[in-house]
């Protein structure tokens, strides 16, 4: 019988992925555990394994193919001593996949009267035509008719360059840079008019694209990450009533015992085993003013409150088309040059998108370094399910005040953002204190 390959979820919340390679081709034997394609999420690409014994007997989805949901059909093994041909016609009504790479697949729910178990259910991935004023079949890939409406075009009025004159994502995107599409008719007297997608609420792209001259622009479409991070942060916004304070922390005595801890490294292979980072710093920081505060440690939910046991800090980190916050985990009880060379290993995992789901999704708070870029200070956006984020300015020469004198000091500024529904002023400002200490008296992060 043949044995069904679906889209994993890879997470709780994944349900549509890239299938950006396949590492298999038709006929290969493969087995258990064997590494057959590549999976991308918004944030990383995912390794996938298979879970069974056979020959590749069809590959349904080509690599390259965006959006394609989780459960769907990608590939259908032909178990041991099964005809591999028969197999492939066989496989729990498999559909043909897309005709071009990189066009979204489109899921078609399994039959009402005979459902199927999540895993094993067969998804058919087929284009649907688009219709002409003149009532002829326009045939078109599923994101272009998308842009095509997005951008209040007449699919019929563009020359198709894909399979059999198809027309797919660069035709329509060629057509609303060039200006060359005719508009849809707007509908007759009485007809109810579509509203326009709002772009995070603000105005949609045909009201956008009219205020420009026709050629002057390109449209790059959204990708996964930057979607999820637009959706992440309007929810943020909607949700949570943000409350932000700030404090100063003079630098002097951690940027000391910083340079004595990194010259006392021993070295492995002429290497030094650890070289720690003001930013390693903070996170140790902020992780033991959690432990010290621990009712700032916390997540909003509609019945309670989430009290967590550890401090789990996300860290920022910039990578192409976005970001991503890999997570040290139980940071308060980490040594700093543990938290160094866990943040080195995850920051270059991050910039290779190769993270797990569980190494960038949960944590309990977060800080945000600019510092490096020189931004003097500004404010983070809570990223939910966490009450607070730390954002971090750099560090710099500035004049003080000490026993009634003035003198140099380097100073950093750092805001906290919280959630005031759970983390209000009063409990931010002394989680910021906290922090402070810990920050000007350095040699505490070391008992």
């Amino acid at each position: 019988m043949p044995i069904n390959i679906t889209m994993p979820a890879l997470s709780p919340t994944m349900e549509e992925g890239n299938l950006a390679k396949w590492l298999v081709k038709e006929g290969d034997k493969v087995k258990s555990g064997d590494v057959i394609a590549e999976i991308e999420t918004d944030k990383a690409t995912m390794e996938v394994e298979a879970v069974d014994e056979g020959t590749v007997a069809k590959l349904v989805v080509p690599a390259g193919t965006e959006g394609v949901k989780v459960n769907a059909l990608i590939a259908v093994l032909a178990a041991d001593g099964e005809d591999v041909a028969a197999a492939a016609k066989g496989g729990n009504g498999a559909a043909s996949a897309p005709a071009e790479k990189k066009e979204e697949a489109v899921a078609a729910p399994a039959a009402a009267s005979a459902p199927a178990p999540a895993a094993a259910q067969a998804v058919a991935a087929a284009p649907q035509a688009a219709k002409a004023d003149t009532g002829a079949r326009v045939f078109s890939s599923p994101l272009a008719r998308r842009l095509a409406k997005d951008a209040g075009i007449d699919l019929s009025a563009i020359a198709g360059t894909g399979p059999h004159g198809r027309v797919i994502k660069k035709d329509v995107e060629t057509a609303v840079a060039g200006g060359g599409a005719k508009p849809v008719a707007a509908p007759a007297a009485g007809a109810a008019a579509p509203a326009a997608a709002p772009l995070a609420k603000g105005m949609s792209e045909d009201a956008v694209l009219k205020l420009f001259e026709p050629g002057s622009y390109e449209l790059v479409p959204h990708d996964g990450m930057r979607k999820t991070i637009a959706k992440r942060l309007v929810e943020s916004k909607q949700t949570i009533p943000h409350f932000y304070v700030s404090v100063d922390c003079e630098l002097d005595a951690l940027l000391a015992l910083r340079a004595q801890l990194n010259a006392a490294s021993p070295e492995k292979d002429g290497k030094p085993v650890y070289k720690l980072s003001v930013n390693d710093m903070v996170i140790k920081a902020l992780a033991l003013a959690l432990r010290d505060v621990p009712d700032a440690n916390v997540s909003w939910t509609d019945s309670n409150m989430v009290k967590h046991k550890h401090a789990d800090v996300g860290v920022a980190v910039s990578i192409p088309g976005g970001l991503i916050t890999p997570i040290v985990r139980q940071a308060e009880l980490k040594s700093l040059s543990a938290i160094s060379n866990e943040m080195k290993d995850l920051g270059k995992r991050a910039k290779d998108r190769k993270l797990k789901p569980e190494e960038y999704q949960g944590g309990t708070t977060a800080v945000s370094n600019m510092g490096m870029m020189g931004v003097k200070n500004f404010a983070a956006v809570v990223n939910p399910p966490h009450a607070t984020i730390l954002a971090v300015g750099a560090g710099e020469e500035r004049v003080v005040v000490k026993n009634k004198q003035m003198v140099i000091a380097n100073v950093m500024t750092v805001t906290l953002s919280t959630d005031h529904r759970c983390v209000d002023g009063a409990l931010g400002a002394e989680l910021l204190g906290a922090f402070k200490r810990y920050i000007e008296n350095p040699m505490g992060m070391l008992v």
